[in-house]
């Protein structure tokens, strides 16, 4: 369970910090809410944002005013033993050592609580199988073998727990383990009156809290194997990264070191050298390592020796390996399959595209969806709300209850019917089974083992989801906004054809394209400049660069001014166009094509006319988000000719062309407000809940103001913030290779990831509104029927498993594979 609070006079976002510090101790949503209650008390602390499945908690702070270690020590001291996370080892070697030591302790301890839990309940069923008509077994009938059973379960099982409640109790942060302790020292403490003083009449039922903690024990060990098969997810995606690498050249290594010179064969012979294994760690940006066929690749790099086919399917999902020659990139945690490749690193430790995905599916778990509000704003309270109605019926039934309804006396005891039986004891047990019945457990885990399962099942697919509120605004998206370069279409546009006016040659229109367009980054330009380089035409310089953002740009070219850009951004400078000219754009712009013209000191010199081939699977994908109820929208700022034979292609109505990019936030906004647009009768203006679908770079303005972003960013970049879905691909130096049908996907996963939430809290709520009242003894009166404290410590243990085990299934609901998803090739 995740839940962040905030102080009432925040400071500026720009002087926090943040620190993750690992927690320890935290059993249910009460201690979550405990934790960061906790951390809220420390001067400086903005929110805090507690999880209870990855036991962590991730706090905003002023910076310079408190340190994490600090923080940590301060939580200690309250019973929940804390260190401060240090970012630099978190997912490397060192971590991955720590977690074979909590797993081999976590083994032996399953081993030690199971054997205790096995025993207790062994001895519990066998002193009652006489009750049943089983044989009997006079020596384990004795009263005193009964007292020191109890005794020994409340000294060495029980020990913990009752420390660990009364240590909350004490700091006012009463949790489930506090509700077990008050329940088992409770049943021991008036079985021990009982058999000091036999005269009062009471009940012995020492039985009940040996039963009780081999139930809780037996529980939390089923609870725990279910969290870790939550958390093995992003467990294995940290298990990708290597420990050791093989390091063949310094960060003073480059193309002309000796090794590297020479035939291919002189430098690929290299390859087989025996590197040096150097911990992860130690590799530095600029070190050469080489990966043999078979070992995953340690860190982010290009390719400079060698070529291979490279398995991505752990970090994109796509099942077909990649050829990875010099010049393309490879991704820490990748597979390389057939041949020896050495790589230059570019990035390491926590700046490599695997711990950026790590980084982002943690970082969801502490974003809370908000329904989870409900559940958090019972949790603050449940085990103080716990321990009154616990009182209350002890209250009720011993002073009232009995008294209205005396039968219930022989239905809660051993007595045999005429009996005296003093009410105290019934009543106690109904009070018991209340403390011992409720969980808090269910509502700590209903969101955050969904969310893990569901972010986790996601970073496999190459899809990473930014946290629970992220899930809840996907469900309700009914409108999605799509750019057309780099998300529809490519985003690698080529020059098909060059029309120089009778004075100018193709490749003098294409020097001067080249030398202008080398002012800018737009894919339209890269294209140009790459023909350019193509057909090796000589480089002309270029000065006084000039851009207008969507429109053009001009450049002082071998001393003529050089314009370069569409039709009216010419004629809105004065250049005279033929008329065949606006015909020619015109009839390339239905085929879906974009002319960039040219002038020179004012001249119309010619067109050049490029083509950014479609996603081949865009039209699945606008097809498939339709009979999903939701509507499209394709927003380019490319003229209205081309948007609309590309929107005809995919599958899109509604277009709005020639827009600025700070114009699609302003669009985005207008559907979300159901404000009327011009340009779109058709578009009923209705509020929407708006998505925005774009390759993460010129459409950041939209992706921001956008109810929910999808950024396509490639594989190396998943860190957009402005973006609350990152859509990974396959990147090489060439290209960034992204399935669009991923889109669908995501939103399928997120409906699903959501569903879960909702399921888990219903049962979890609704678990608690039924169980506590039939524990109180709500069917007493009526049907003689009622909860031994242990049989109620059965039901809270199960309840627990249930919602980490539906929120398991999500990994086996054929989520992937319901609708064939069409692959880019």
């Amino acid at each position: 369970m995740q839940t962040v609070l905030k102080t009432p006079t925040p400071p500026a976002e720009s002087l926090l910090e943040t620190a993750t510090l690992e927690v320890k101790g935290m059993k249910c949503a009460g201690c979550v809410k405990a934790v960061e209650r906790q951390l809220l008390q420390n001067p400086g602390v903005a929110t805090a944002s507690a999880n209870l499945i990855a036991e962590v908690a991730v706090v905003r702070h002023e910076a310079n005013t408190i340190s994490a270690d600090r923080l940590a020590e301060f939580l200690t001291a309250r019973g929940f033993p804390s260190q401060a996370r240090s970012s630099e080892t978190l997912r490397l070697g060192r971590w991955q050592q720590e977690r074979a030591q909590r797993q081999q302790q976590a083994k032996q301890q399953y081993r030690q609580q199971l054997a205790t839990a096995a025993a207790l309940l062994l001895f519990s069923a066998i002193s009652h199988l006489h009750h049943w008509g089983g044989p009997s077994f006079p020596f384990l009938d004795r009263i005193g073998i009964h007292w020191l059973i109890a005794t020994l379960a409340l000294l060495l099982p029980g020990r913990e727990i009752i420390l660990d409640g009364a240590l909350r109790l004490r700091y006012g942060m009463p949790n489930m383990n506090t509700l077990v302790a008050l329940g088992t020292l409770s049943a021991y403490g008036t079985s021990c009156i009982a058999l000091l003083f036999p005269q009062l009449g009471w009940e012995c039922f020492f039985d009940e809290p040996a039963m009780l903690l081999g139930f809780i024990l037996l529980g939390r060990i089923l609870e725990r194997q279910a969290r870790d098969r939550a958390a093995a997810a992003l467990e294995k995606l940290i298990a990708l990264q290597p420990a050791i690498a093989q390091l063949i050249g310094s960060s003073n290594t480059n193309a002309s070191h000796p090794h590297f010179r020479g035939s291919r064969e002189h430098r690929e012979h290299y390859l087989d050298e025996p590197g040096l294994a150097v911990p992860i760690e130690q590799i530095r940006i600029g070190d050469w390592v080489r990966v043999l066929p078979g070992e995953k690749i340690p860190v982010d790099g290009q390719v400079t020796l060698g070529q291979s086919a490279v398995d991505e399917s752990m970090l994109t999902g796509e099942s077909t390996p990649a050829l990875k020659q010099p010049g393309d990139e490879v991704v820490a945690g990748t597979v390389n399959q057939n041949g020896a490749i050495a790589i230059q690193v570019t990035r390491t430790g926590k700046n490599t595209t695997l711990a950026q995905i790590v980084a982002l599916v943690e970082d969801a778990q502490t974003r809370k969806a908000p329904v989870q509000k409900l559940a958090d704003t019972i949790a603050g309270s449940f085990a103080f709300g716990v321990i009154a109605l616990a009182t209350a019926t002890f209250l009720f039934w011993n002073f009232w209850g009995t008294h209205l309804w005396p039968e219930v006396l022989q239905a809660t005891t051993m007595h045999a019917p005429g009996a005296f039986v003093s009410p105290v004891v019934p009543s106690l047990k109904l009070a018991i089974a209340v403390l011992v019945i409720a969980c808090p457990c269910a509502l700590g885990l209903a969101t955050p083992t969904a969310i893990l399962v569901g972010t986790s099942l996601g970073a496999e697919r190459g899809i990473l989801i930014k946290g629970g509120e992220i899930l809840e605004r996907v469900r309700q998206l009914n409108l999605l906004v799509f750019d057309k370069t780099g998300t529809l279409t490519r985003g690698q546009p080529a020059v098909i054809d060059c029309l120089p006016v009778a004075s100018c040659t193709d490749e003098r229109l294409l020097q001067l394209a080249a030398a202008a367009e080398r002012g800018t980054t737009h894919p339209l330009a890269a294209a140009i400049v790459a023909e350019a380089q193509r057909r090796e035409l000589p480089r002309l310089e270029a000065a006084d660069f000039y851009t207008e953002a969507g429109l053009g740009i001009a450049a002082t070219v071998a001393g003529e001014t050089v314009l370069a850009g569409n039709l009216d951004w010419l004629l809105e400078r004065g250049v005279e166009i033929p008329s065949e000219v606006s015909a020619l754009v015109c009839d390339r712009a239905q085929a879906g094509q974009t002319v960039v013209c040219l002038a020179a000191d004012g001249r119309y010199i010619g067109a050049i006319t490029l083509e950014d081939p479609l996603r081949p699977d865009a039209p699945a994908t606008i097809e498939r988000l339709q009979q999903m109820g939701i509507e499209t929208v394709l927003v380019t700022g490319d003229r209205p000719e081309v948007a609309r034979a590309i929107a005809s292609r995919v599958g899109i109505s509604h277009v709005f062309a020639g827009v600025r990019p700070e114009g699609k936030a302003e669009i985005v906004r207008q559907l979300q407000q159901g404000e009327a647009i011009d340009r779109q009768e058709s578009l009923a203006a209705k509020p929407r809940v708006v998505g925005m679908v774009g390759d993460g770079i010129n459409d950041a303005p939209a992706l921001a103001g956008a109810d929910v972003g999808i950024a396509l960013c490639g594989g190396t970049d998943v860190a957009r913030e402005t973006a609350g879905i990152v859509l990974m691909g396959t990147t090489t130096a060439k290209l960034t290779e992204i399935r669009l049908f991923e889109v669908v996907e995501a939103i399928q996963l997120s409906n699903a990831t959501f569903d879960k939430i909702r399921q888990n809290l219903f049962w979890a709520l609704g678990y608690n509104l039924m169980a506590i009242p039939i524990a109180a003894g709500l069917l007493l009166p009526r049907f003689g029927l009622s909860l031994t404290p242990a049989l109620a410590g059965a039901f809270m243990a199960l309840s627990s498993v249930l919602v980490v085990s539906n929120s398991l299934l999500l990994r086996h609901s054929g989520l992937f594979t319901r609708h064939c998803s069409p692959h880019a090739h």
